[in-house]
């Protein structure tokens, strides 16, 4: 006999707050009764309801043609309906306590109309066959934080579009026909990230959301893949060949809240029910959205499930969690204090995410000084994996802001972040948020002339990728893009057409190789012997010099950086003990752009005397708003000028 309801057992682990993969129960299934017939099984959580009907296409909207069956006191209500296939539209019709009906969207859908349609839509999710076995395999053993993690912030919608020399670059919220589906987006994409070496791609939430300007962090859909660019199984191949082509996918996720959007999860049954029942915290007046009570029961299944269910049925490889600060402290009378009902629940979801998959990534958007973000929830943290360095960020984004001549008096800005760097897991984020709603692109940011904002974007770049941590950039900023961040329209793809531009994009690609094969980059990334300042203290001439180290300390980098427009020729800077040194990359070579002022393809000799409390040093030509990096010579190769 087919089972086509939730049984005792099921039901209790969901109030209970122990069902993780409650999907296996609520929104729509394709079964077989018990009686032959072919059919959905429909079942919702809706505690307040005084009665519950599936209405859809199939039934003409008719809320008294299906009424749902309440299976038990706690407000689950079940029903099957035979006949209905793959494909059909529904909604549930709720009549509340007040007397009202409301029509919602099943929380646990699969599927969904493309907006500005709001119904749900019975899907198959089984079916695609994967060929990503290797990938996976290969993750199981992997420790990501001694490897290179380069990380592609994607925006969908935005990336590039479709048919742009017949229609406006510009969509509205009904056309889809601009838009690259999951598949199309695979294949122009992947070949793309391969190129720049980028590890990662983090891909904008793609849970089902109304309203595109949100970008998806107001959701509604915590179970549907957006039907914007396609169906599931198109976005199963999409992640499938990322993976066979050795790049991991992680997707931007909102544990915290919710758009208010009448279909969607706000007032569910009429009453608070995956939000706050109290006011002062039930909603966030800042964005429009309503506030997960993370504290019932019920919606921590919901929301633990949510994210067991892309990694079971989508393969993701971690997850992004947005605006973390928003639920650690909280304002529920009139003082702000921490919400540790929210503390423990997020405790409780990277848990329940690195027991079923040990290798996922979780990271965690914080911008507050909570401490213990990536410490193990055992040992009283939070237990994700990294966390996103806000304060760096900040502080970085504010000294290269500043003209090259007054970055003397902020110097601290980037010896700072030292200070904490081993604190946490950081990953070191340059993402959508810096380059929107009138902040400028990285490109418009950087003081001085068209030359000068080149230049110390190059040198941006160079400091970002030697600094211990790992990294994240959002698309664009690969090849410079001169406007900020436009998501009504695709990147300006036309600049890399323009010489400075072109030649910005050589330079991020030969950056971002460097940075995946050399091991002192990253492999001591949370390691005291994994930096070490040479000279931190050059506050008057704005340069910074510093050592990168690998596991094996004979393995390391000597990186130089200079934040003014001023050359130096001659200048001394200490090094470890060394025959001689070769310049591996310097960003002002005329190949990225710069004025060429280079240390050229021969090898520096070292001179005996100390420099900087290093036993030795070499005299080189420092470069104007320029980063240097230095390798010692060990191999005949080398000295013969063949970089590996």
């Amino acid at each position: 006999m087919i089972k086509t309801k939730p049984d005792d057992y099921q039901t209790h682990l969901f109030h209970d707050g122990s069902y993780f993969r409650s999907y296996e129960i609520f929104g729509s299934k394709i079964i077989t009764n018990e009686a032959g017939h072919v059919g959905v099984a429909f079942t919702v959580w809706a505690p307040q309801a005084v009665r519950v009907s599936v209405v859809g296409d199939f039934n003409h909207w008719n809320g008294l043609e299906n009424v749902m069956e309440k299976i038990n006191t706690e407000g689950i209500w079940h029903l099957f309906v035979p006949g209905i296939n793959e494909g059909a539209c529904y909604k549930y019709e709720i009549l509340t306590r007040s007397g009202s009906l409301l029509l919602k969207a099943d929380p646990y859908a699969n599927y969904a109309e493309v907006r500005p349609q709001t119904a749900s839509v019975v899907y198959q999710l089984d079916g695609y066959q994967w060929q990503d076995s290797k990938w996976r395999r290969e993750q199981k053993e992997k420790d990501w934080k001694k490897q290179p993690l380069n990380v592609y912030e994607l925006h969908v919608g935005s990336w590039k579009k479709k048919d742009i020399v017949s229609k406006s670059q510009k969509y509205d919220e009904s056309d889809v026909d601009t838009l690259y589906n999951y598949r199309e987006l695979a294949d122009e994409l992947i070949p793309y990230l391969s190129e720049h070496k980028f590890t990662h791609v983090e891909v904008m939430p793609l849970i089902e959301y109304p309203y595109d300007r949100s970008w998806g962090y107001q959701g509604v859909g915590y179970f549907s893949a957006t039907s914007r660019y396609g169906t599931p199984h198109d976005l199963m191949y999409f992640i499938d060949k990322c993976h066979q082509a050795g790049i991991g996918v992680i997707m931007d996720w909102v544990p915290g809240h919710f758009c208010k959007d009448a279909h969607g999860l706000h007032l569910f049954d009429g009453e608070p029910t995956y939000e706050y029942s109290h006011f002062p915290v039930r909603e966030n007046a800042d964005w429009g959205t309503a506030n997960f009570d993370v504290g019932r029961k019920e919606v921590q299944c919901f929301l633990i499930s949510s994210v067991l269910y892309w990694l079971d049925y989508f393969h993701i490889d971690g997850f992004r969690m947005d605006a973390i600060a928003n639920m650690l402290y909280w304002n529920p009378g009139d003082v702000w204090q921490r919400n540790d009902q929210a503390i423990a629940f997020l405790q409780r979801l990277n848990n329940a995410i690195h027991e079923n998959y040990p290798e996922a990534l979780t990271f965690a958007e914080d911008s507050t000084d909570y401490t213990g973000v990536t410490t193990a929830p055992e040992w009283g943290g939070l237990g994700f994996d990294y966390k996103w360095s806000m304060g760096w960020m900040n502080d970085v984004l504010e000294y290269i802001e500043t003209h090259p001549n007054e970055r003397k008096y902020c110097h601290h800005n980037m010896t700072f972040s030292m200070a904490y760097a081993h604190a946490e897991y950081y990953i070191l984020p340059l993402s959508h948020d810096e380059v929107v709603h009138g902040k400028k692109s990285l490109l418009n940011k950087m003081p001085g002339d068209y030359w000068q904002k080149f230049a110390g974007l190059r040198l941006l770049y160079g400091y970002m990728y030697a600094h211990p941590g790992k990294k994240l950039l959002f698309m664009g900023g690969e090849f410079g893009q001169f406007d900020e961040w436009k998501d009504m329209e695709q990147l300006d793809w036309m600049v890399r057409d323009y010489d400075l531009h072109s030649k910005m994009n050589i330079f991020t690609k030969d950056l971002f190789a460097l940075y995946k094969r050399s091991k002192p980059f990253w492999q001591g990334d949370y390691q005291n012997q994994g930096f070490s300042w040479i000279d931190a203290d050059n506050s008057e001439q704005s340069i910074f010099s510093f050592i990168r180290r690998a596991e094996d300390a004979d393995d390391y980098l000597v990186i130089i950086c200079n934040f003014t427009a001023q050359t130096h020729h001659n200048y001394e800077i200490g090094v470890p003990a060394h025959d001689r040194y070769r310049e591996i990359l310097n960003s002002d070579a005329e190949i990225y752009g710069g004025s060429g002022q280079t240390n050229g393809t021969n090898y520096l000799p070292v001179h005996q005397e100390a420099r900087h409390n290093q036993p030795c040093h070499v005299t080189l030509t420092i470069p104007p708003l320029g980063v240097s990096v230095l390798r010692p010579v060990r191999k005949r190769k080398d000295a013969e000028g063949i970089v590996d």
